[in-house]
C-alpha cells in the first residue's frame, strides 16, 4: 500500500481551524464508539473533492519526476547504504514517544511500554538511534498515531483528499497529524525529513504502481485508504505492502473507474 508520508506531514494549515473540524467530527462518530472501536466493516470512500484532488496529485507527480525523485537519487547514489540505514533508524527513534502517548490513548499498554523501552534503549545503547539496539533484543517496533488513534475510537476516515506535496490523506489523519505535530517533541523539520526518508524507501514502488495503473490516482487513493485502514486493525508493523501487479487485487486497482 502506498503510504504517501502521511504519517508525519508538516501540515501548513492553522491548528485551529482542523481543531474544529475534528471537534464536528467527533460529535458525529462518537454516537458510534462504544469504547476501543476496531471495526473491520469497510466504509464506503469519500471524495467529494474528486476533481481538485485530481489536480494536485497530477501537479503532485510532476514535482516527483521533475525536482524529488532526483533529488532522492542523488541522495541514494553518494550515501552508504549503512549510513542511509542510519539516518533512517535516528528518525524511526524520534517516533517512538508519539507510538508510546498514541498506544496509551488505545489502552495498548504492552506496545506503549515497547516504544518506551525502544526509545530509551536506541537513545542511549543505540547512541541516539544511529542503532536499532532495541530490536535485536527483541522489542519490535509497530508506529501509533494520533490518526489511528482516532479511527480505534470509531471515528471515520472523512473526506478523501490530496495535499501539495504531502499526497494522499483524509480529514482523520490531517486532523491527527496536526494533534501530533502538537505534542510531539520532534520539530516539524525533522518530521519533514523523516517524510522524505520514507519516501525514499518506498520511491520505486510508488512509481512502478503509478506507472503500471492505468487511473493512477485511483490507484494511489485506494493504497492509501485500504494501508491506513490495516493499521488502525494493528494488523501489522507501519509498513508499505505494494501488491504484485499479477494478482487481481492489483488489476482491480489499475481498472477501477475514474
Amino acid at each position: 500500500m502506498v503510504k504517501v508520508l502521511t504519517g508525519n506531514t508538516g501540515i501548513v494549515f492553522r491548528a485551529s481551524v482542523f481543531g474544529a473540524l475534528a471537534m464536528a467530527m467527533v460529535v458525529s462518530n462518537v454516537a458510534h464508539a462504544d469504547g476501543l472501536v476496531k471495526d473491520s466493516e469497510p466504509k464506503a470512500l469519500e471524495d467529494p473533492l474528486e476533481g481538485v484532488n485530481r489536480v494536485t496529485s497530477d501537479v503532485n507527480r510532476g514535482l516527483r519526476e521533475a525536482i524529488i525523485d532526483p533529488v532522492i537519487d542523488g541522495y541514494q547514489a553518494v550515501t552508504p547504504d549503512p549510513i542511509q540505514q542510519s539516518i533512517s533508524n535516528i528518525f524511526s527513534n524520534l517516533s517512538e514517544p508519539v507510538t508510546a502517548i498514541s498506544s496509551l490513548l488505545q489502552g495498548d499498554t504492552e506496545n506503549a511500554g515497547t516504544a518506551t523501552n525502544r526509545f530509551i534503549i536506541n537513545t542511549t545503547v543505540g547512541l541516539g538511534g544511529v542503532n536499532d539496539e532495541a530490536t535485536d533484543m527483541g522489542y519490535q517496533q509497530r508506529r501509533e498515531d494520533l490518526g489511528q488513534v482516532m479511527g480505534a475510537y470509531g471515528i471515520g476516515s472523512g473526506p478523501h483528499f490530496v495535499l501539495p506535496i504531502l499526497g494522499p490523506t483524509n480529514l482523520r489523519d490531517v486532523t491527527g497529524n496536526i494533534l501530533t505535530g502538537l505534542v510531539s517533541p520532534v520539530p516539524l523539520g525533522v518530521q519533514a525529513g523523516d517524510a522524505g526518508v520514507k519516501y525514499s524507501t518506498f520511491q520505486d514502488d510508488i512509481n512502478a504502481l503509478n506507472k503500471q495503473a492505468i487511473d493512477p490516482y485511483v490507484a494511489e487513493r485506494e493504497a492509501y485508504e485500504q494501508h491506513r485502514a490495516f493499521v488502525i486493525q494493528n494488523g501489522a508493523e507501519m509498513q508499505v505492502d505494494f501488491p504484485s501487479f499479477d494478482t487481481p487485487e492489483a488489476q482491480s486497482l489499475a481498472t477501477s473507474p475514474k
